[in-house]
């Protein structure tokens, strides 16, 4: 093989002779070997040099991104603190209410909402963006708990004061009448025997046929005419709470009519075991007599005057 060659004849023109030249067949093949070997080579580095533009551009192209995503959590972390602070206001408006209603206090430990799990991964291991993501997610994922938290917290606030608007729609607080007490609660002498005995009521004196109203929302329990109060309603309020009427002129409702407070319910007399027109008003509570003027918080002048 490596004896072998090739003769090529060169013809020039007219005015030349012919040549003639041998080429070694090794040779022809190390040359066309070199080529070959510089083209790849040629077509290697191209793609490298092409490929490593490209990878810059994309390198160039992500840390632009990574740029606008670090601004966008640094934005989103300064949203989170500003939420922070309004999640506080909305704590301490629970707490007041909760104070201002008698309502359970939420321990403080309760509402740092401990939790525990696997180490994080360690942060200088990420790049500036991931950090931010990562802290960023910790915060959202901490206000999203909160959140709930503090939701159910209202919401048992929200039933609580419920619960309590309706106790005290139920609880007798007002006059039940316009007028003078003429006799309170306790022990006082009785106008026909002269005796000092227990009253358990209060006495207002007025006018023949000035209304009498229920004192809260309730119905009506029992209507009466031949006892000592003379024609006489008692009143069921719930939660343990009735109210009792006594010496009415004339009774304006009927046995388990729904009656709200203010409605008036009767007018005033002198039935039954009276001196006068007045009223007799008791309050009683699980079948305990109480104070009425300890559950009255209008004032009877003002009072008076809106009945105008």
């Amino acid at each position: 093989m490596r004896k072998k060659k090739l003769t090529f004849l060169l013809i020039p023109d007219s005015s030349g002779s012919p040549r003639q030249v041998s080429v070694s067949i090794t040779l022809i093949y190390s040359l066309l070997g070199a080529l070959l070997l510089l083209i790849i080579t040629t077509f290697f580095l191209s793609s490298h040099f092409f490929s490593y533009e490209v990878a810059q551009e994309e390198l160039s192209r992500l840390r632009g991104e990574n740029q606008q995503l670090s601004e966008k959590f640094e934005q989103m972390r300064w949203n989170l603190a500003e939420v922070e602070d309004r999640y506080s206001e909305l704590v301490s408006r629970e707490v007041r209410i909760r104070s201002l209603f008698d309502l359970p206090e939420i321990d403080t430990e309760e509402r740092q909402l401990g939790v525990g799990g696997p180490e994080p991964a360690v942060l200088t291991d990420f790049s500036e963006a991931a950090k931010d993501a990562f802290i960023t997610e910790l915060e959202v994922d901490h206000l999203l708990r909160l959140s709930q938290f503090e939701l159910q917290n209202y919401q048992s606030v929200e039933n609580s004061l419920i619960d309590i608007k309706d106790r005290l729609r139920h609880t007798p607080s007002i006059w039940p009448s316009t007028g003078w007490v003429s006799r309170g609660y306790g022990m006082k002498y009785d106008p026909f025997t002269g005796y000092r005995q227990m009253h358990r009521g209060l006495d207002l004196a007025n006018h023949m046929n000035t209304p009498i109203i229920a004192t809260a929302d309730g119905r009506v329990a029992l209507i009466s005419t031949a006892t000592e109060l003379g024609k006489c309603i008692m009143l069921d309020h719930g939660y343990g709470y009735r109210t009792r009427f006594g010496h009415m002129a004339q009774i304006l409702v009927k046995n388990g009519q729904s009656v709200k407070r203010g409605d008036v319910i009767g007018l005033m007399g002198s039935t039954g075991y009276s001196t006068g027109p007045h009223l007799h008003y008791e309050i009683f509570r699980n079948g305990q007599f109480l104070n009425p003027q300890d559950y009255i918080m209008n004032d009877i002048k003002e009072f008076a005057a809106n009945k105008k």
